[in-house]
């Protein structure tokens, strides 16, 4: 039984400690933050489900007044765990880095970190076998990691020889005020980190991208123009994605009008949050162009990227070796591809 910690128990935080606590073969020892949060007073309004370690002694008082109980320190969590979630604000994850080595412990790194943070940048899908053993791996962006799972399906099956993306970006996470009340769209430079991102990860495929930020909360829609090596048609690209328990399909037709209607569909479901771990893929945005697929998917920002953070924890140490079989573990705990059933 691998034991697991999680460092910053915020937006992804506390996604990965639910994530976690699925797994039949990780233990969550624990979970670190700085102050008491919603998210941690939500914690405890819950019940405590998870071991608090506080990750900044000066706050210490201000938890004790909120009624937080307080199971130790941030490295006393770090010396309990054998691998370390480390969700933090980007430049944090850098520091507390001193803190794993000097214990000797692995962690595994969000986005939001500088790739150089990582001996691996890291995707389940892609690159699993690259994860074996190394002591610090980093995951991809949201956008990122639902992209290459796309990108990934459709090489694996046919060979892709180059992509070209839109993202239309949500500007922030519900709940979110740093980003402002805005009425506008905002266009960023081209390539977008995403295709290059991609590129680093599968550098066999050629990846441009253009990324336009849009004044909304729940979820991102990307857009893909793929060339593959070969002609194929919609019947195949349908049936690909099919195959993948981290990929679902929808259509307009059946009420999936667009994002919201996701989200409100998870929470139908009874999602926690209303979290989906899957990307969403519109049937009806299925289009042949020439030699090209043209396709549309929903990346659901605050929970996409939890199975692929679970991946890297059976990479790194090295519960199983074989990709296949990590990645259908991590699936069948966290229940995805139940909808094919």
């Amino acid at each position: 039984m691998v034991k697991v910690g999680v460092v910053g128990y915020g937006v992804i935080g506390q996604r990965l400690a639910d994530g976690v606590a699925l797994q039949k073969d990780m233990e969550l020892v624990g979970i670190a933050d700085v102050a008491p949060t919603l998210s941690v007073k939500a914690l405890k309004e819950k019940g405590m489900p998870y071991d608090f370690y506080n990750a900044n002694p000066d706050n210490q008082q201000l938890l004790e007044e909120a009624g937080i109980p307080v199971s130790g320190t941030f490295e006393e969590l770090v010396q309990k765990a054998d691998i370390i979630l480390d969700s933090t604000v980007p430049g944090v994850g850098a520091k507390n880095k001193e803190i794993y080595q000097k214990y000797g412990k692995k962690a595994i790194y969000q986005g939001g970190e500088k790739n150089s943070i990582a001996d691996v940048f890291f995707h389940g899908y892609a690159n699993y076998e690259e994860g074996l053993g190394k002591d610090f791996l980093k995951l991809t962006s949201c956008n990122t990691t639902g992209l290459i799972r796309a990108i990934d399906c459709l090489d694996r099956e046919y060979g892709i020889e180059k992509v070209a993306i839109t993202i239309i970006r949500r500007v922030a996470d519900p709940g979110d005020y740093h980003r402002g009340l805005t009425n506008a769209l905002q266009i960023e430079e081209a390539p977008n980190h995403q295709a290059v991102d991609l590129m680093t990860i599968m550098p066999h495929v050629n990846a441009t991208g253009i990324l336009v930020h849009t004044p909304v909360t729940h979820g991102h829609i990307i857009t893909v123009v793929a060339t593959p090596k070969k002609k194929i048609n919609k019947a195949q690209v349908l049936d690909a994605f099919a195959k993948h328990d981290r990929i679902r399909i929808v259509k307009i037709k059946d009420g999936f009008n667009g994002n919201a209607s996701l989200f409100r569909y998870a929470r139908e479901l009874g999602n926690p949050r209303g979290d989906m771990y899957e990307i969403a893929l519109w049937d009806e945005s299925i289009v042949e162009s020439g030699d090209d697929i043209m396709f549309a998917i929903n990346i659901p920002q605050e929970a996409v990227t939890i199975p692929e953070t679970m991946d890297a924890i059976r990479a790194a140490m090295e519960m199983d070796t074989d990709k296949k079989t990590a990645l259908s573990k991590t699936n069948d705990y966290l229940g995805l591809g139940k909808w094919k059933k």
